[in-house]
C-alpha cells in the first residue's frame, strides 16, 4: 500500500486533455488521433482490452509519425516496428522454434506492434482471429521453403493479445479487417502543416538541443515514468459497474444500429479502461482488477463523438472529409446557381472526375493519383451510399458523380448560410 501511496505523491490523476497537452510537445494538432493512438498502446498492458488502430491516408501526411512518436514513450522491448513485411516473414522472422514438434510459438502478450506503410492487408487477413480477439492461442499452417526439402509446412502458435497499429496508404481496406480496427487519418489543414513545419525546423536546426529540451520536460519524464508504473502494476482486469450508463448513452446516440456497431461497442469500451488503467491509483481496485469510473465513461464517449461518424461509414476519416470537403463543395458550387430549378437528383448537374481532382487540389494545394481516386475513393464512397456514379447521357464517354445525402438540405443550410454572411 505505501507503494502505491507513494505514486499518487508523484503522479496526478490525468484527462484527456491534459494527456493531450503532453502530447502536443512532439504531436501538433491532431488531439483526437493522438489521445486514441496513446490509448491503444496502454491498453497493451491489460489481459484482454487491447485494441487496434488503421491509419489510412496518403503518402507524407505523417500516418506512421503519431504512433511512432508516441511509441517512443513506451520501453522499447514491449514495441515492434516493421516496416514493410510480408505475409509469412512475420511468422519466420519471430518466436522460438522447436524443431520436434515443428513449431513457432510466437507470444504477443502485453506487445504493441506498429506495421510501418504496409501496401497490402494480406498478413492483416491471417491475423484477423487475434485481432478480434477470438481465442488467446491461435495455430496457424504456414508453408516453408527448405533447401533440401522444398515446401513443408510450419506450425505456427500465436499466443496472447497485442495492440497493433497498422499505417498504410492505400484507402482500401477490407471491411473484415476494417470492423477490427478504429480507422484514423492524420489531419492535413494549413494550420496542422504550418505547425508542424515549425517543429520541423526547431528540432533539425539542433538535434542535440531540442532532444535535451525534450528529455527534460518534467510533463513527458513523468508520463514515460508512469508508462513503466503502470506496467509493473500487472493489472489483468479492468471491469465497468455502470455499464447500464453506456448501454443508455450508446442507443441513444445510434438510432439505426449497424452490425459493425457490434465491434464499435467493443472499441468503445477498450477506450474506456484504458482511461481507467491511465488512472488506476485513483481507481476502485480489488487485487490485480480494477474499476472504471463514471468520469471514464464520460471521456470515452466525448473522444468517440469525434471519431465515430467515419467508424459508423466504414471509411478512413481522410476520405469522408474529402467527401465533405472536395466532393460536396464542388458539387454544390456547381449547382448553387441553379438552386431555385432543383426538385430533385435529375435536376441537378453531376461531376466529372477531372472537377473532383480539381476541386482536390484547389482545397489542398496538390493534385490527386486520377488512379486512386477511380479505384480506391469513388467505390468507397459509392459503396456506403454517398455518392452514385451514372454514364453522361449527352457524352457515353464520361462518368458523373452525383451526392446522394441530403441534398437539399445541404443546398438549402449552404444558401441560407451565404445570405447570412452578406
Amino acid at each position: 500500500m505505501k507503494q502505491t501511496d507513494d505514486l499518487t505523491l508523484k503522479f496526478n490523476e490525468l484527462n484527456t486533455h491534459d494527456l493531450a497537452a503532453v502530447l502536443g510537445l512532439t504531436i501538433k494538432k491532431d488531439e483526437e488521433n493522438k489521445i486514441v493512438t496513446f490509448l491503444c498502446q496502454l491498453s497493451a498492458y491489460t489481459d484482454n482490452s487491447q485494441f487496434n488502430v488503421s491509419y489510412n491516408a496518403p503518402s507524407s501526411t505523417g500516418k506512421s509519425y503519431i504512433p511512432t512518436e508516441i511509441a517512443r514513450l513506451f520501453p522499447p522491448e514491449d514495441v515492434m516496428e516493421l516496416a514493410y513485411c510480408s505475409p509469412t516473414a512475420f511468422f519466420h522472422d519471430n518466436g522460438k522454434y522447436d524443431k520436434t514438434t515443428n513449431t513457432n510459438t510466437i507470444n504477443l502478450s502485453r506487445k504493441i506492434i506498429i506495421f510501418l506503410d504496409q501496401p497490402h492487408t494480406e498478413l492483416l487477413a491471417r491475423m484477423r482471429p487475434l485481432l478480434s480477439h477470438d481465442k488467446k492461442e491461435i495455430v496457424l499452417k504456414i508453408t516453408d521453403k527448405n533447401d533440401k526439402n522444398g515446401m513443408r509446412t510450419k506450425n505456427i502458435l500465436m499466443i496472447g493479445y497485442p495492440s497493433v497499429i497498422f499505417c498504410t496508404a492505400g484507402m482500401r481496406i477490407d471491411e473484415q479487417e476494417s470492423t477490427r480496427f478504429i480507422l484514423l487519418s492524420p489531419e492535413i489543414d494549413q494550420e496542422k502543416i504550418r505547425q508542424g513545419i515549425s517543429a520541423t525546423i526547431k528540432r533539425e536546426s539542433d538535434n542535440a538541443l531540442y532532444d535535451a529540451w525534450l528529455a527534460e520536460n518534467a510533463e513527458r519524464k513523468l508520463l514515460k515514468e508512469r508508462i513503466i508504473a503502470i506496467k509493473k502494476q500487472g493489472i489483468e482486469e479492468i471491469k465497468i459497474s455502470a455499464y447500464q450508463s453506456i448501454e443508455d448513452r450508446f442507443f441513444t446516440k445510434s438510432k439505426i444500429l449497424k452490425p459493425r456497431h457490434q465491434r464499435d461497442i467493443k472499441r468503445l469500451i477498450s477506450i474506456i479502461k484504458s482511461i481507467a488503467l491511465l488512472n488506476l491509483w485513483w481507481r476502485e481496485r480489488n487485487g490485480n482488477i480494477i474499476f472504471a469510473n463514471d468520469s471514464d465513461i464520460t471521456q470515452a464517449f466525448d473522444l468517440w463523438e469525434k471519431i465515430s461518424v467515419s467508424q459508423e461509414l466504414n471509411l478512413p476519416p481522410y476520405v469522408y472529409h474529402l467527401y465533405k470537403e472536395v466532393v460536396l463543395t464542388a458539387w454544390y458550387e456547381k449547382n448553387m446557381k441553379r438552386f431555385g430549378q432543383i426538385i430533385g437528383r435529375g435536376d441537378t448537374l453531376g461531376l466529372t472526375r477531372q472537377e473532383i481532382l480539381q476541386k482536390h487540389f484547389n482545397v489542398y494545394g496538390r493534385m490527386m493519383d486520377g488512379y486512386q481516386l477511380r479505384q480506391q475513393i469513388l467505390p468507397m464512397l459509392e459503396m456506403t451510399g454517398l455518392i452514385i456514379q451514372e454514364q453522361d447521357q449527352q457524352d457515353k464517354r464520361k462518368v458523373l458523380i452525383y451526392p446522394t445525402t441530403q441534398m437539399m438540405d445541404f443546398l438549402k443550410n449552404s444558401v441560407g448560410a451565404a445570405g447570412e454572411g452578406k
